[in-house]
């Protein structure tokens, strides 16, 4: 089926920058994986043209029971802007997201530029630091429902990040207690190891995607590792904080 690439892509654009969501695609105008990464492609061409700045990528489906859910198997991947970055311990305007949730993750910082496929010992030594993050998502579809190819056309939901204190030392990082607090409530517990058994791993598959794409991830670019554990929505006053085992804690409130 012929569809109009560009059409879609201001479409989610628009979604994204006014807060208002759009029906899915797939149930009135399918499209392939191949043509999902391309529409995503130009919808950032957009916000790079409007003086948005590419600071990194980050990682979905790092749960091997997200993949099996999905009935995929391998991972997908978007672009994380300079105007996603919120500060962290500062407050959040919910008012620029549709639906947003927040998941436990942890952040990498490349310390070395990524420009061919990595091992799972080469990616310690392409990367400068980590740190406790909390990424922001919020679909551009209604209801928060969409298909594998929608969401990759979203931008794989990537919409906001808190990134904690970097940490240069990476030991323990593969099964690091996650906790996620909401004003002060437990409400996720988890682990690194849930991020693809390693969350060094995430930065190996980057990599790769990277690679296969024709593109490179330079020095000082972010790599978003993927869910710690299950998102939680976000509300007007509700303080969010992430704590890492070993490696701190990254915190905001919404406003």
């Amino acid at each position: 089926m012929s569809i109009n690439i560009s059409t879609i892509a201001t479409a989610l654009d628009q979604a994204a920058r006014h807060a208002e969501p759009l029906a899915q695609f797939s149930t009135h105008t399918p499209f392939s994986l191949a043509q999902a990464y391309e529409i995503q492609r130009v919808s950032m061409q957009r916000r790079y043209a409007d003086g948005e700045r590419s600071i990194g990528i980050k990682l979905g489906f790092t749960s091997r029971a997200k993949m099996q859910q999905m009935g995929v198997d391998s991972l997908i991947w978007g672009w994380l802007t300079d105007a996603m970055l919120e500060e962290d311990g500062g407050e959040v305007a919910l008012s620029r997201y549709i639906h947003p949730r927040a998941e436990p993750e942890v952040c990498f910082l490349v310390g070395r530029a990524i420009d061919r496929p990595l091992t799972l010992l080469e990616a310690a030594e392409h990367i400068e630091a980590v740190a406790p993050a909390i990424e922001i998502i919020d679909s551009r579809y209604e209801a928060f429902k969409f298909s594998l190819e929608d969401v990759v056309a979203d931008n794989c939901s990537s919409s906001g990040l808190v990134v904690g204190p970097w940490s240069r030392n990476l030991s323990g990082l593969d099964n690091a207690g996650v906790l996620m607090r909401l004003d002060g409530q437990l409400a996720q517990v988890g682990s690194t190891a849930a991020i693809l058994g390693n969350p060094l791993r995430s930065v190996a598959e980057a990599s790769k995607l990277v690679s296969e794409a024709g593109l490179s991830l330079p020095a000082g670019s972010l790599i978003m590792a993927g869910a710690a554990t299950a998102a939680e929505a976000l509300r007007p006053g509700v303080h969010v904080s992430v704590e890492v085992a070993g490696f701190g804690e990254s915190a905001f409130t919404c406003r």
